[in-house]
Protein backbone atom coordinates (compact mmCIF):
# COMPACT_ATOMS: atom_id res chain seq x y z
CA UNK A 1 0.00 0.00 0.00
CA UNK A 2 1.67 3.39 -0.73
CA UNK A 3 1.73 5.97 1.95
CA UNK A 4 -1.95 7.80 2.14
CA UNK A 5 -2.24 11.36 1.86
CA UNK A 6 -4.39 10.98 4.75
CA UNK A 7 -5.33 8.38 7.19
CA UNK A 8 -7.39 5.69 5.63
CA UNK A 9 -8.77 2.35 6.79
CA UNK A 10 -7.65 -1.66 7.02
CA UNK A 11 -10.36 -3.56 7.79
CA UNK A 12 -9.74 -6.73 9.53
CA UNK A 13 -11.71 -9.42 9.91
CA UNK A 14 -13.07 -11.11 13.02
CA UNK A 15 -10.54 -14.03 14.24
CA UNK A 16 -14.02 -16.95 13.61
CA UNK A 17 -16.08 -17.05 10.43
CA UNK A 18 -18.38 -19.56 10.60
CA UNK A 19 -20.30 -17.87 7.45
CA UNK A 20 -18.28 -16.41 5.17
CA UNK A 21 -21.30 -15.65 3.17
CA UNK A 22 -23.07 -14.42 6.10
CA UNK A 23 -20.29 -11.69 7.32
CA UNK A 24 -19.96 -10.67 3.60
CA UNK A 25 -23.07 -8.51 4.11
CA UNK A 26 -21.01 -6.52 6.76
CA UNK A 27 -18.20 -6.04 4.80
CA UNK A 28 -20.20 -4.59 1.89
CA UNK A 29 -22.20 -2.31 4.36
CA UNK A 30 -18.69 -1.40 5.75
CA UNK A 31 -17.84 -0.49 2.03
CA UNK A 32 -21.27 1.75 1.95
CA UNK A 33 -19.80 3.59 4.23
CA UNK A 34 -16.76 5.06 2.62
CA UNK A 35 -13.17 4.80 1.82
CA UNK A 36 -11.77 1.56 2.99
CA UNK A 37 -8.17 1.22 1.18
CA UNK A 38 -7.90 -2.80 2.25
CA UNK A 39 -9.13 -5.58 4.44
CA UNK A 40 -7.50 -8.14 6.02
CA UNK A 41 -8.52 -11.67 6.27
CA UNK A 42 -6.84 -13.14 9.49
CA UNK A 43 -8.65 -16.67 10.92
CA UNK A 44 -5.54 -17.83 13.51
CA UNK A 45 -7.37 -21.14 14.36
CA UNK A 46 -9.15 -21.85 10.89
CA UNK A 47 -7.80 -24.91 8.62
CA UNK A 48 -6.94 -24.36 4.95
CA UNK A 49 -10.36 -25.13 3.60
CA UNK A 50 -11.94 -22.58 5.87
CA UNK A 51 -9.51 -20.07 5.35
CA UNK A 52 -9.75 -20.76 1.48
CA UNK A 53 -13.84 -20.74 1.65
CA UNK A 54 -13.78 -17.47 3.33
CA UNK A 55 -11.08 -15.95 1.27
CA UNK A 56 -13.02 -17.13 -2.13
CA UNK A 57 -16.26 -15.14 -0.63
CA UNK A 58 -14.79 -12.12 0.27
CA UNK A 59 -12.16 -11.22 -1.88
CA UNK A 60 -14.26 -10.98 -5.22
CA UNK A 61 -16.34 -8.07 -3.03
CA UNK A 62 -13.09 -6.56 -2.27
CA UNK A 63 -12.34 -6.64 -5.67
CA UNK A 64 -15.44 -5.13 -6.85
CA UNK A 65 -14.56 -2.25 -4.31
CA UNK A 66 -10.70 -1.67 -5.38
CA UNK A 67 -10.08 -3.04 -1.90
CA UNK A 68 -6.78 -4.58 -1.39
CA UNK A 69 -7.39 -8.32 0.04
CA UNK A 70 -4.43 -9.32 2.28
CA UNK A 71 -4.01 -12.66 4.25
CA UNK A 72 -2.67 -12.89 7.60
CA UNK A 73 0.29 -15.45 8.02
CA UNK A 74 0.15 -17.98 5.03
CA UNK A 75 2.04 -16.47 2.08
CA UNK A 76 1.40 -19.95 0.60
CA UNK A 77 -2.43 -19.52 0.49
CA UNK A 78 -1.95 -16.03 0.07
CA UNK A 79 -0.02 -17.07 -3.42
CA UNK A 80 -2.76 -19.70 -3.88
CA UNK A 81 -5.59 -17.99 -3.34
CA UNK A 82 -4.49 -14.89 -5.54
CA UNK A 83 -4.66 -12.64 -2.44
CA UNK A 84 -3.26 -8.99 -2.80
CA UNK A 85 -1.14 -9.65 -0.32
CA UNK A 86 0.12 -10.96 3.04
CA UNK A 87 1.02 -9.52 6.68
CA UNK A 88 3.66 -11.95 8.75
CA UNK A 89 5.87 -11.32 11.26
CA UNK A 90 9.24 -9.03 10.89
CA UNK A 91 10.92 -12.33 10.73
CA UNK A 92 8.50 -13.93 8.37
CA UNK A 93 9.31 -11.36 5.58
CA UNK A 94 12.04 -13.14 3.70
CA UNK A 95 10.47 -16.09 3.36
CA UNK A 96 7.08 -14.39 2.58
CA UNK A 97 8.23 -12.29 -0.17
CA UNK A 98 10.28 -15.18 -1.49
CA UNK A 99 6.96 -17.13 -1.94
CA UNK A 100 4.60 -14.80 -3.04
CA UNK A 101 6.88 -12.93 -4.97
CA UNK A 102 7.84 -9.36 -5.86
CA UNK A 103 3.77 -8.79 -7.89
CA UNK A 104 2.11 -9.07 -3.92
CA UNK A 105 2.56 -7.04 -1.15
CA UNK A 106 4.01 -8.13 2.27
CA UNK A 107 2.97 -6.01 5.22
CA UNK A 108 5.02 -6.91 8.85
CA UNK A 109 2.90 -6.45 12.12
CA UNK A 110 4.12 -6.04 15.88
CA UNK A 111 8.16 -5.68 14.74
CA UNK A 112 10.06 -6.67 17.85
CA UNK A 113 12.52 -3.52 17.81
CA UNK A 114 12.85 -0.60 16.04
CA UNK A 115 15.51 -2.25 14.49
CA UNK A 116 13.73 -5.19 13.33
CA UNK A 117 11.28 -2.64 11.93
CA UNK A 118 13.63 -1.08 9.99
CA UNK A 119 15.06 -4.27 8.73
CA UNK A 120 12.09 -4.93 7.14
CA UNK A 121 11.38 -2.09 5.59
CA UNK A 122 15.28 -2.04 3.88
CA UNK A 123 14.42 -5.49 3.33
CA UNK A 124 11.30 -4.11 0.90
CA UNK A 125 8.45 -4.47 3.46
CA UNK A 126 5.07 -2.41 1.90
CA UNK A 127 3.96 -1.56 4.87
CA UNK A 128 5.13 -1.88 8.83
CA UNK A 129 1.99 -2.15 11.59
CA UNK A 130 2.63 -1.12 15.11
CA UNK A 131 0.22 -1.25 18.12
CA UNK A 132 -1.53 1.63 18.09
CA UNK A 133 -0.76 2.17 21.88
CA UNK A 134 2.81 2.98 20.83
CA UNK A 135 1.99 6.59 19.75
CA UNK A 136 6.00 7.24 20.04
CA UNK A 137 6.87 4.36 17.73
CA UNK A 138 4.25 5.81 15.03
CA UNK A 139 5.44 9.26 15.57
CA UNK A 140 9.17 8.77 15.31
CA UNK A 141 8.84 6.26 11.98
CA UNK A 142 6.77 8.95 10.37
CA UNK A 143 9.28 11.38 10.70
CA UNK A 144 11.50 9.09 8.88
CA UNK A 145 10.44 7.12 6.57
CA UNK A 146 8.83 6.89 3.76
CA UNK A 147 7.39 3.17 4.01
CA UNK A 148 3.81 3.34 5.65
CA UNK A 149 2.86 2.78 8.95
CA UNK A 150 -0.19 1.40 10.13
CA UNK A 151 -1.35 1.75 13.89
CA UNK A 152 -3.28 -1.59 14.53
CA UNK A 153 -4.27 -3.46 18.01
CA UNK A 154 -7.53 -2.85 19.34
CA UNK A 155 -8.66 0.38 17.72
CA UNK A 156 -11.33 2.68 18.37
CA UNK A 157 -12.79 6.05 17.81
CA UNK A 158 -10.33 7.35 20.62
CA UNK A 159 -7.10 5.63 19.93
CA UNK A 160 -7.77 6.07 16.40
CA UNK A 161 -7.28 10.03 16.84
CA UNK A 162 -4.13 9.98 18.58
CA UNK A 163 -2.74 7.66 15.99
CA UNK A 164 -3.80 9.69 13.40
CA UNK A 165 -2.36 12.87 14.85
CA UNK A 166 0.70 10.63 15.33
CA UNK A 167 1.06 10.40 12.11
CA UNK A 168 -0.04 6.60 11.00
CA UNK A 169 -0.82 5.91 7.29
CA UNK A 170 -3.67 3.39 7.99
CA UNK A 171 -6.17 2.28 10.71
CA UNK A 172 -6.45 -1.54 10.72
CA UNK A 173 -9.53 -1.91 12.84
CA UNK A 174 -12.18 -4.79 13.64
CA UNK A 175 -13.97 -5.15 16.25
CA UNK A 176 -14.94 -1.15 16.36
CA UNK A 177 -16.50 -1.36 12.99
CA UNK A 178 -18.15 -4.78 13.13
CA UNK A 179 -19.38 -4.44 16.61
CA UNK A 180 -20.69 -0.80 16.01
CA UNK A 181 -23.90 -0.04 18.18
CA UNK A 182 -24.87 1.41 14.43
CA UNK A 183 -23.77 -1.07 12.05
CA UNK A 184 -20.19 -1.30 10.11
CA UNK A 185 -21.58 1.48 7.23
CA UNK A 186 -21.85 3.73 10.29
CA UNK A 187 -18.56 2.68 12.38
CA UNK A 188 -16.76 3.49 8.39
CA UNK A 189 -18.49 6.71 8.05
CA UNK A 190 -17.20 7.50 11.60
CA UNK A 191 -13.61 6.47 11.49
CA UNK A 192 -13.42 8.53 7.80
CA UNK A 193 -14.71 11.19 9.81
CA UNK A 194 -11.61 11.60 11.67
CA UNK A 195 -8.97 11.66 8.84
CA UNK A 196 -11.19 13.93 6.55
Amino acid sequence: MPAAESCRLYLVSPERLEHPEIFAHDLRAAFDGGDVAAFLLRLPDADDGAITRAADTLRPLCQQRDVAFFLADRPDLAAKLDCDGVQVTAEGYAEARRIVGPQRQVGIVSPSSRHAAMEAADAGADYVAFDVADLDLIEWWAGLFEVPSVAAGDVTIETAKAAIAAGADFLAVGRAVWEHKDGPEAAVRAFNALSS
